[in-house]
């Protein structure tokens, strides 16, 4: 796609959060920005109810969100000066607050269905999706089908997902995946699933959907622990650099095939990568290691019996697999620059990295 073309794209959602001083959100993803869909998956392994996690949150409670404080969709909601939306199975599915938008993310949840099947119970891609088909019944049931569609057209949808299909997938020696194919191989079924899931979401009424690229996974600790050295595990940046290559151009198709579709790639990875090579820039000391002192070949959580350091703030990184609070605001931060860049420069960081 061209320059111009994504800069209309990205000139055209700006002017709808402008007009919308209160834009309704529908979150998708994975424990990145969970807000405690899996508290209320009763098998679920995947979870983070318990301390140390929201040790920095409202109260000091956890809530479910795989950070000490907020996770990056809180911080966006901020931005947008809304109330984060509420996590989908914390509620009446009939509610009137679906009509303000909901986070369907959980934590363990890929692209594929058979991605963190290991965590028991989760919300797959395709499940939130389908929890967000019903939404869509109950909006339209309760203010009609023309306002209801057009709240839906109006909505701005992030999607965050991916993560799990490697760190929970395609880079665990006991799956299937990652032996039966080649990374290339792998990112073409990731590609298929992608461009029917994505589809869906625009048949069910999504218009502007915000889809957040991969970081350098090469670089949590999870995957540093891999290394003798502790270093960042370079071929695993490298294919995070391809899946985020291969959405890019997903969503330039899309566009193109589907009427008034406004799907926006925004690839922050190299501030990712900047985040972890210069953490003094941004006012970081450590990140090269987790906050929470955690078993990162066993797991990785922030268990309750685990050290955590007092200076969090200090850290890029809370536990084996998750930004700090401090580090989700920088992220933030970074992903509101994207859609804000200057539209008159050829060199501004939406061109760059969304070409």
């Amino acid at each position: 796609m061209a320059i111009p073309l994504i800069l209309a794209l990205l000139t055209a959602l700006i002017i709808s959060i402008a007009a919308n001083p209160s834009p309704v959100t529908f979150i998708f993803g994975d424990s990145l920005t969970e807000v405690g869909n899996n508290n209320h998956l009763r098998y679920s392994l995947a979870r983070s109810d318990f301390p140390f996690y929201g040790i920095d949150y409202t109260n000091r409670k956890p809530t479910g969100r795989f950070s000490n404080g907020r996770t990056i969709s809180d911080i966006i909601s901020e931005k947008l000066g809304i109330p984060s939306p509420p996590p989908y199975l914390s509620l009446n599915p009939d509610d009137d607050v679906v009509l303000k938008g909901v986070n369907y993310a959980s934590g363990g949840a890929g692209i594929l269905n058979d991605t963190g099947t290991y965590f028991v119970q989760r919300l797959t891609f395709d499940d939130q999706i389908g929890y967000f088909e019903y939404t869509t019944k109950v909006i339209k049931k309760k203010i009609g089908w023309q306002n209801g569609t057009s709240l839906l057209h109006n909505a701005i949808y992030f999607i965050a997902v991916g993560s799990n299909d490697y760190i929970n997938n395609f880079l665990q020696p006991f799956l299937p995946d990652g032996q039966q194919y080649t990374h290339e191989e792998f990112l073409r079924i990731i590609d298929m699933k992608l461009v029917e899931q994505l589809t869906r979401l625009y048949l069910l009424g999504a218009r502007k959907m915000i889809f957040l690229g991969l970081g350098p996974l090469g670089c949590i600790p999870s995957q540093r622990a891999k290394s003798s050295t502790n270093q960042c595990l370079h071929h695993v940046n490298e294919w995070v650099v391809q899946f985020n290559s291969k959405v890019q151009k997903l969503s330039k198709v899309l566009n193109s095939k589907l009427k008034k579709a406004q799907l926006i790639f925004v690839d922050t990875y190299q501030d990712g990568i900047d985040l972890v090579e210069n953490p003094t820039k941004y006012g970081f000391k450590v990140s090269n290691i987790s906050c929470c002192q955690v078993e990162t070949r066993v797991g990785g959580l922030c268990l309750s019996y685990a050290h955590v350091c007092n200076n969090r703030s200090e850290y890029v990184f809370w536990d084996s697999f998750h930004p700090s609070d401090a580090a989700n605001v920088v992220l933030a931060d970074r992903f509101f620059a994207r859609l804000y860049a200057p539209s008159n420069s050829s060199t501004n960081s939406s061109s760059n990295h969304m070409e």
